[in-house]
């Protein structure tokens, strides 16, 4: 492990052959190559032959030699000897391998990888990507390069690239989409999410910003405001679309790249100013560079090595704020904390919830028993001195992180505005009471950050622990586990009292199910009755009413029948017997002069209508239908004997 002091020497004869100024860029690519200067400097100044030799390790490294008329540096510092010795070419020359270069090449909503050797040009990029994007290659513009535009026949040593590289393709040339489809592709348009990668340019510093389709161009700029401090009409921007002409205008309409493009933002004014502030930040850097690390020696106490130092002095250099003063939208006060957060810090960090308060509570405890989780409360304060270390070594931690998303939810806030400390002091006394408002407000700021582990109850919500950013990874660890524990055996009961309710009130849909399917088959049933009992009542009815028809017609036959003849009158008589099917004898007498008419009028008005019944002769047996007009002489003449059979029938 090298020392501070060796450290700045390092860094300090790096910036010397490399000629990089900005301590920040030459910090990072020391970092990314451990350290090694002979690798850093192979990283960022490749060689065709020779060999670099690094007094640090005492071996030999195969490589190009290092030519220092073609690259002039500035003069080292003269606190620091130099660590690097540049060695001409010896007559063992190891040949050097060849260097692979990995590109990521985005073009609308694809990427396509590429891997080629340093030695290829710019055209062969163009040439994979015309067979993998099917686009012709003079149709093609290749963008994404440090040193700006670049011709086809540059060869990517000269470029000097790292070993992964982000471009992406335009095609102004093409054709856009068909008028038909506009409409959905805007509306595609306004859900994405845009990554602006916006660079302060007095500073030299990236921010990475994801805004979504439907932002403005105006909330980009009130935005950047908040991580620069520069206003928005102090905004001097380069990288805008010529299309972008109007700061109301969303995102999606601006013909900005997707999924990123690249933005440079710096204040407006005089060059002589611009370059006094620039004087005057590059003073500042060398200023924490040269410090004897005094500032730093207690850090070592909380398990910080040397690189952290560097770390700590980088991010003391910032400006923008984790959250916003007097953010009016919490979910998007948290949303920059994020940002801010990621870009101080790394990816590996818990994930925060997105939301108010209050729907962390909705979140964490007002669920399912089984689905319930512990509700973690970040504090952050910028001015407390433990921070940056909390933050990266046991916030960060990947342990840490994978036991928060497995059992908490994560919610943050930042205390270092007065206005914020306010708002949170106001919302902790709603939630949790005065009492652990009052522990809040008098935590001082050197014991900031503190990490808040809430429980849900029935009734309220308790604060099982609050931890204090003076703490260890292991010590985090054991204090979040212990309140898991507490956590668990409640969830426990609180499973099994869910449980026996939900068994009871399945139990009670049960009996109103049964309840109401036995009312049903009552109303069923009764429904039934109620049809049967009408519909005997209407054929009773209409029973009745044809009884009653036929009745009438009866009378009305039997009084329209002539009266029946005496035994002593002159005219001939027929005496005629008719058997009815119950066996019972009709007798009368006709005249011989009378029709049929009259016989069968005389039978329907006795209960046996014609068009039920018929007349029948015994011998020989003869049908008399109705409306024969034959007189009963020609038929009888000396009376005879008749009878009815079946229902329908009469026989005579």
């Amino acid at each position: 492990m090298t020392s501070n002091m060796d450290r700045e020497m390092i860094l300090a004869d790096f910036q010397a052959c490399t000629g990089i100024e900005n301590i920040d860029e030459a910090i990072t690519l020391l970092e990314q190559n451990n350290w090694d200067l002979v690798a850093a400097i192979n990283g960022v100044i490749p060689q065709e032959n020779g060999i670099l030799q690094s007094d640090y390790g005492g071996e030999t490294i195969s490589g190009p030699a290092f030519d220092p008329a073609s690259h002039p540096a500035p003069a080292p510092a003269p606190s620091s000897s130099s660590a690097f010795r540049p060695v001409m070419p010896s007559r063992q020359i190891v040949e050097r391998q060849p260097r692979m270069l990995d590109f990521r090449v985005e073009y609308r909503d694809r990427n396509v990888d590429v891997v080629l050797e340093d030695s290829c040009t710019v055209g062969e990029i163009k040439q994979i990507l015309e067979s993998e994007l099917q686009i012709p290659m003079s149709k093609m513009l290749l963008k994404g390069w440090k040193t700006g535009d670049v011709e086809d026949s540059t060869v990517l040593k000269s470029l000097h690239l790292p070993k992964n590289n982000s471009l992406y393709v335009l095609t102004p040339d093409l054709p856009p989409p068909s008028s038909s489809s506009h409409a959905g592709a805007l509306q595609e348009s306004l859900n994405q999410n845009f990554m602006l990668i916006i660079t302060h340019r007095e500073v030299q510093r990236e921010y990475n910003l994801n805004f979504s389709g439907s932002s403005t161009i105006q909330e980009v700029k009130r935005n950047v405001y908040d991580l620069t401090s520069i206003p928005v009409r102090h905004q001097l921007w380069e990288g805008w679309p010529t299309s972008a002409t109007d700061d109301s205008m969303c995102l999606a309409e601006s013909g900005l790249s997707y999924p990123c493009h690249r933005l440079t933002v710096g204040r407006r004014s005089s060059p002589a100013q611009t370059r006094e502030q620039s004087e005057e930040q590059s003073t500042d850097v060398h200023m924490v560079s040269d410090s004897d690390g005094d500032d730093f020696e207690d850090a070592s106490e909380f398990g910080v090595d040397d690189g952290e130092v560097f770390g700590m002095a980088s991010s003391a250099l910032r400006k923008s704020p984790m959250m916003p003063e007097n953010a009016e939208n919490e979910g998007d006060a948290l949303l920059q904390f994020t940002a801010e957060f990621s870009s101080r810090y790394g990816d590996c960090h818990p994930v925060f919830f997105i939301g108010s308060l209050e729907a962390a509570f909705q979140e964490a405890f007002y669920v399912k028993a089984r689905d319930r989780k512990l509700l973690a409360i970040y504090l952050h304060h910028d001015e407390s001195v433990l921070t940056n270390v909390f933050c990266s070594q046991m916030l960060c931690a990947e342990s840490i992180v994978s036991y928060l998303s497995q059992n908490f939810i994560t919610w943050a806030w930042d205390l270092t505005k007065d206005a914020n400390r306010a708002r949170f002091l106001t919302m902790c006394n709603r939630h949790f009471g005065s009492v652990v408002a009052q522990t809040i407000r008098t935590q001082k700021t050197d014991q900031f950050p503190l990490f808040l582990i809430i429980m849900g109850k029935r009734s309220s919500n308790e604060v099982l622990n609050v931890i204090q950013g003076n703490t260890t990874v292991d010590e985090l660890m054991m204090r979040l586990m212990a309140a898991m524990e507490i956590f668990t055996a409640q969830q426990q009961e609180d499973i099994k009292d869910e449980d026996e309710r939900e068994a009871r009130e399945n139990v009670k849909r049960e009996q109103d199910e049964a309840y109401r399917l036995s009312l049903e088959a009552d109303r069923a049933k009764r429904e039934a009755h109620e049809r049967e009992m009408a519909e005997q009542f209407r054929l009773e009815q209409i029973r009745k009413e044809q009884e009653e028809e036929r009745e009438a017609i009866r009378l009305s036959l039997e009084q329209a029948l002539p009266p029946e003849p005496k035994e002593e009158i002159a005219e001939p008589v027929s005496k005629l017997r008719i058997r009815t099917p119950s066996g019972e004898f009709l007798e009368r007498r006709f005249l011989a002069s009378n029709k049929l008419q009259i016989v069968f009028d005389f039978v329907a008005s006795k209960g046996f209508p014609w068009d039920e019944f018929k007349l029948l002769s015994t011998f020989p047996r003869r049908d008399f239908y109705r409306g024969c007009r034959t007189h009963i002489k020609r038929n009888h003449r000396y009376g005879g004997t008749a009878y009815m059979k079946g229902r329908l029938q009469v026989t005579m």
